[in-house]
């Protein structure tokens, strides 16, 4: 039997032998002829009985299309494969597009890196290594300033233990937003720009908190000041790099990191000098009190005021220009690199060469708004949300196959060296204070059923527990109370005038006739006393929290120490930097600071403590710099200070982990400690050994 259905899906074959196509179709349905099917799919209607035997008993979904026997495919067919032949073009021609980027963006950094060298290494990179180094040197400060005003602001704002707690950690909460939201930005709208922003924020804000009288707008006001200078260190190394060629960066960014360490000698060399000072400042009245230590968070801002000031005369990374797309501004900020570093060299006469540089074909989408278009901040919503959302994709582009396991072995090694760093840092000073506690305390005097009458106490009494007393007609007459406990004592006929008293309780006392005037003896620091016609008059106003006396200077002292001691690591890691490679010098350096750890179980004494404090801090800035240095030069300048921002982020959240952990174990054991810092450390160490070399490579 002749089949009447050809190969051809555009044709119908007669049975006498001619031929008609779907375009007479009408023609042939005007002779009766119902089987034939035609492009536009209006098919010919069909009564309901005499519908094909061969669906009956079939879903609506799983009916046959009729116009497979002709051979002619589905329209969803034909849809879907259109759609996959279009997906893998575009595919196509994005992997296309990345290559040729790619190959750009490696030509334009050899390019770059040709033309630093050709610009030579001078006045401009110093001048630009002093304002960026202030600029590090104003975070250094600020890690250091709410633990030297501690012990006086304290009292000026009635902090207990807990508000202390928060206002030490509240710091790097705001520098670890800081360094997330700076990072990106600083790709996305220039490093000088945001830079200028973020240290701006913070001289307003550290400024404005040495005037605020309640804690909480001091703790207010010091979150914002951290948030403006969590951004320096992201972007200072990602700016100062740009500057640099391949054969100066390793050690010129170490000798970058010393800014870090002045900030800490600065900062406890201020506070020895300033705060001990408490009856420095002004009064007016009860409400406001301006006392030294205030002063000396006014001085703590000068670092960041002034590196703002120089970055007004500094210009924009010409890298960071080229990136986007910026090329006439990128080389006239080159060729004033060149000039300058020519003039200070004695050859002025000496050209920029540079007359054309390579610039890499824009991606990102710019929205631009006419001024007519919506209300002025629907128009500003838009380009907020717009760079929001390119430093989100940013950000997500880190964990990308070609980034993502740099970026986990960088997290890693970056958390690891803070949290052993930074919780030891608490841990030692606090361990000191411990030490002090128990001398103090193997120094207290028990006095035993002692009968005093008619005898005036004018003198301080301190750190002694007087039990089973008995006092008749006994004056306290203008004296300190300092750690003292009065257990089952009778007082009768006694009479309290003037009386400042720090950790003093009376615990199951008898008080008989007896008068207390203008003193702090609140009612809480009688513990199940049995009072008989006594009276309290006149009590000091103020705060009614105990406050322990602290030996401030030794806190200054053993700060300073530690900063000083980071002086040779640096030196030597800044003239070894390029010598012997970033990852030998990151996985050494955290190794040896795990040995120096186990020898904290041998620190008995507090000058064991410093001494051993000192020796880890030498060790461990050697890893820090190399991090540093390393975290630049593996990321593209597209995403440089991103990765930088958020690396740095994470650090700062392991500082606020391991403190609140390392400070926990103060006074119950230091094994804990000790085996959680080396351990991180040997961690952290090992897996930097397995990260690229990159002293080699120019800044891609």
């Amino acid at each position: 039997m002749d089949d009447h259905y050809r190969n051809n899906p555009n044709s119908y074959q007669d049975p006498q032998g001619g031929s008609n196509t779907y375009s007479t179709f009408r023609e042939g349905r005007d002779q009766g002829n119902q089987d034939v099917y035609y492009g536009s799919n209006e098919y010919p209607a069909q009564d309901e009985d005499a519908a094909s035997d061969a669906t009956e008993g079939h879903d609506d979904d799983d009916e046959i299309y009729e116009g497979e026997y002709q051979g002619i495919p589905h329209p969803d067919d034909i849809g879907a494969r259109k759609k996959a032949l279009r997906a893998q073009a575009n595919y196509e021609e994005q992997g296309d597009r990345l290559a040729e980027r790619m190959q750009d963006e490696e030509q334009l950094a050899h390019q770059y890196e040709a033309i630093i060298e050709e610009c030579g290494h001078g006045r401009f990179q110093w001048t630009l290594f002093f304002v960026a180094g202030l600029a590090l040197m104003a975070d250094g400060v600020e890690c250091f300033v709410v633990g030297f005003v501690m012990p006086s602001a304290e009292k000026d704002m009635c902090m207990s233990n807990a508000n202390k707690g928060m206002l030490g950690l509240i710091v790097y909460l705001g520098m670890m937003l800081g360094a997330f939201m700076w990072g990106g930005l600083a790709d996305k709208m220039g490093r000088r720009k945001c830079l200028i922003i973020a240290l701006a924020i913070n001289s307003v804000f550290a400024f404005i908190s040495s005037f605020v009288q309640g804690y909480g707008f001091f703790l207010f006001f010091r979150l914002i000041s951290g948030f403006g200078i969590g951004g320096s260190i992201p972007i200072v190394y990602s700016y100062f790099s740009e500057f640099l060629c391949r054969e100066k960066r390793g050690e010129h960014l170490s000798w970058l990191c010393m800014f870090w360490m002045i900030g800490g000698i600065y900062a406890s060399s201020m506070a020895w000098g300033i705060i001990p000072h408490y009856g420095w400042g002004s009064s007016m009245g009860t409400s406001y009190q301006f006392h030294s230590w205030r002063v000396f968070v006014l001085v703590c801002t000068l670092p960041s005021i002034s590196s703002l000031i120089g970055l007004i005369f500094m210009p924009e990374s010409p890298r960071f220009l080229l990136e986007n797309g910026k090329h006439d501004e990128a080389w006239m900020i080159l060729k004033q690199v060149h000039d300058t570093n020519m003039r200070a060299k004695g050859e002025p006469e000496k050209v920029f060469t540079v007359s054309q540089i390579k610039t890499l074909k824009q991606e990102d989408e710019f929205i631009e708004i006419q001024s007519s278009t919506g209300t002025w901040y629907q128009r500003w919503l838009v380009r907020i949300m717009t760079v929001v959302k390119q430093v989100c994709q940013n950000i997500l582009s880190l964990f990308s196959p070609q980034f993502r396991m740099n970026t986990l072995f960088m997290a890693v090694v970056w958390f690891t060296m803070a949290f052993s760093y930074y919780g030891l840092a608490v841990w030692f000073p606090d361990m000191i204070k411990h030490l002090q506690n128990e001398e103090y305390e193997s120094k207290v005097k028990v006095f035993y059923r002692e009968r005093v009458e008619h005898f005036t106490f004018n003198f301080t009494l301190e750190n002694q527990i007087h039990q089973e007393g008995e006092y008749f007609n006994d004056k306290f007459y203008k004296i300190d109370l300092k750690s003292v406990t009065f257990e089952d004592s009778l007082f009768e006929e006694c009479y309290f005038e003037d009386i400042r008293s720090t950790d003093t309780v009376f615990k199951n006392c008898t008080i008989v006739s007896t008068v207390f005037y203008n003193t702090d003896l609140y009612k809480h620091k009688f513990i199940k006393c049995k009072f008989e016609n006594s009276t309290f008059l006149q009590q000091k106003e103020g705060c009614h929290l105990d406050f322990n006396e602290e030996n401030d200077i030794l806190i200054y002292l053993v700060s300073f120490l530690g900063s000083l001691a980071v002086l040779p690591g640096n030196i030597i890691s800044a003239l070894f930097m390029d010598k012997i490679g970033r990852i030998k010098m990151i996985g050494g350096s955290m190794l040896i600071s795990s040995v120096c750890t186990f020898f904290l179980f041998f620190g008995s004494s507090e000058s064991a403590i410093i001494g051993w404090q000192c020796l880890f801090c030498g060790t461990s800035v050697a890893a820090w710099n190399g991090i540093e240095v390393i975290t630049v030069e593996l990321y593209p300048t597209s995403k440089r200070a991103t990765a930088f921002g958020v690396l740095n982020g994470l650090c700062k959240f392991a500082a606020i982990l391991g403190s609140s952990i390392f400070a926990s174990f103060v006074g119950i054991t230091k094994v804990m400690p000790i085996l959680l810092a080396s351990t991180a450390l040997v961690a952290g160490g090992l897996l930097a050994l397995r990260l690229p070399e990159t002293r080699e490579q120019v800044l891609m």
